[in-house]
C-alpha cells in the first residue's frame, strides 16, 4: 500500500479515520499540557497519574456493570484526581520528597487496581472481557463518540489555556512573584494539574496506563530542544504529538499484528531522538560542531598571540620571522598558520612569516579583552 491509497483509506475506511482522528487529537492535548508538566519537573506525575486512573476505571465497572468508556474513563478521572492530590497532600503534610510520593501512589493505586481487576474477571459475567485492554491500550475500540469527547476536551483545553495563558506563565517560571500580584496560586495550580489529568485519562483507551506517561513527555520533551519560548514549544509538543498519532497509526495499520499504542509511543520516541541530535540550539550534533570550532578558534587566537609578542619587539611589526620559531609553541601546526594567511593575519614569504597590521590589530584586540577580564 502505497501513501496515496493510504490517505484516500484514511477518507474512506471508518474504522482507521476513527483511529487517525482519535490519535492525533490526544496526541496534539498531550503534548500541549505535557509541556507543562515537563517545565514544572513534574515527569513522574504522568507515569502515576495514569497508573492511579486503574482502580477509577475497575471500580466504575464494578458499580455500573457495563463497560461504556465514558463511564470507565469518568470513574479513572475521579481515581486519577484523588490519587494526584494525595501526592500533594504527602509532599506538604510531611517531610517525604516528590519522588517518594509519587512512588507510593504509584504503586498503591496500581496494585488495587490490578487487585480489582483479578476480582472482575472471576466474576461469571461476559461484560468483564476487555476491561483488561486499558493496561496497554486498544486503538482500535475508539468509536467515532470517542473522538468527539477527545475533540471537546481539547477544545476546552485550549479555551482554558488561552484564558490563563498570563498566570499559567508567570505561576510556572516564578510561583513567588505571581503570589507577590495577588494571584491565587493553588487556584491555578489545581486547574492545571486537573486538566493534565484529563488528558492522561483521554489516553488510557488508546496508549494504556503503561505507556501513557510517554505520550504525555515525550512530545514535549523533543520540543522543549527546539525553542526557549513557551509558546513555541506548546505548539511545537502539539504538532509532534499529532505527528506520533498519524504516523504510529498507519505503520500499526500497514503491518499486521502491530499494536497502535506502543507504535505511537515509539515513533514519540524516535522524534524525542532526532530533536536531541539535530536541534540547532540544544542538539548533540551542534554541540559538538561548536565545540570543536571553538577549539579551532581557540588554537588560532593562541599562535596569534605568540606571534603578537614575537612581533611587538620590533619596531616593524612587519619584520620577517623563521617558521621554525613556532615550532617551539605547543599550539602550532601548518592549518593555523595556513587559516591565518587566510585571514590576511599572517604573510608568508617562502620559510619566513610576518604579521600584517590586521593581524597586529587582531592580536592586541585580544590582549585588551583579556586585560579587561583580569580586571
Amino acid at each position: 500500500m502505497d501513501l496515496a491509497e493510504y490517505i484516500q483509506l484514511v477518507f474512506t475506511d471508518y474504522t482507521l479515520r476513527t483511529i487517525t482522528l482519535g490519535t492525533a487529537i490526544l496526541g496534539a492535548v498531550t503534548g500541549m499540557l505535557g509541556s507543562f508538566a515537563v517545565l514544572r519537573k513534574q515527569s513522574l506525575l504522568g507515569d502515576a497519574i495514569s497508573h492511579a486512573a486503574l482502580p477509577g476505571i475497575a471500580i466504575a465497572f464494578l458499580i455500573t456493570g457495563i463497560k461504556d468508556s465514558n463511564v470507565l474513563l469518568l470513574g479513572a478521572l475521579i481515581s486519577g484526581l484523588v490519587g494526584t492530590f494525595w501526592i500533594r497532600g504527602i509532599m506538604n503534610k510531611t517531610h517525604l520528597k516528590s519522588d517518594t510520593a509519587l512512588g507510593l501512589i504509584l504503586s498503591l493505586f496500581f496494585g488495587f487496581g490490578m487487585l480489582l481487576l483479578t476480582f472482575i474477571q472471576k466474576q461469571p459475567n461476559a461484560n468483564q472481557a476487555g476491561l483488561d485492554k486499558y493496561l496497554f491500550g486498544q486503538a482500535a475500540t475508539l468509536v467515532e463518540s470517542d473522538v468527539w469527547m477527545m475533540t471537546l476536551v481539547t477544545g476546552l483545553c485550549l479555551f482554558v489555556l488561552l484564558l490563563f495563558w498570563k498566570e499559567f506563565k508567570i505561576l510556572l517560571f516564578d510561583a513567588d512573584y505571581t503570589k507577590t500580584l495577588g494571584f491565587n496560586t493553588k487556584f491555578i495550580d489545581v486547574l492545571i494539574t486537573t486538566f493534565i489529568v484529563l488528558a492522561i485519562v483521554l489516553g488510557l483507551q488508546t496508549v494504556g496506563v503503561v505507556l501513557m506517561s510517554a505520550m504525555l513527555l515525550a512530545p514535549a520533551a523533543a520540543a522543549r530542544q527546539w525553542t526557549n519560548s513557551l509558546g513555541y514549544m506548546v505548539i511545537i509538543a502539539s504538532v509532534f504529538g499529532a505527528l506520533s498519532g498519524v504516523v504510529g497509526t498507519a505503520i500499526s495499520a500497514s503491518q499486521n499484528n502491530l499494536s497502535t499504542g506502543p507504535v505511537i509511543v515509539i515513533v514519540a520516541g524516535v522524534f524525542v531522538l532526532i530533536s536531541f541530535v539535530f536541534s540547532p540550539s540544544r542538539g548533540l550534533l551542534f554541540k559538538q560542531i561548536r565545540l570543536l570550532k571553538n577549539r579551532r578558534d581557540l588554537k588560532l587566537h593562541k599562535t596569534l598571540s605568540f606571534m603578537y609578542n614575537i612581533a611587538r619587539t620590533h619596531d616593524d611589526i612587519s619584520h620577517p620571522h623563521a617558521i621554525k620559531i613556532l615550532n617551539n609553541f605547543q599550539g602550532y601546526t601548518t592549518g593555523t598558520l595556513q587559516k591565518l594567511v587566510r585571514k590576511n593575519y599572517v604573510r608568508l614569504d617562502g620559510g619566513q612569516w610576518s604579521l600584517t597590521l590586521e593581524g597586529f590589530k587582531a592580536a592586541s584586540n585580544l590582549y585588551n579583552q583579556q586585560d579587561h577580564k583580569d580586571e
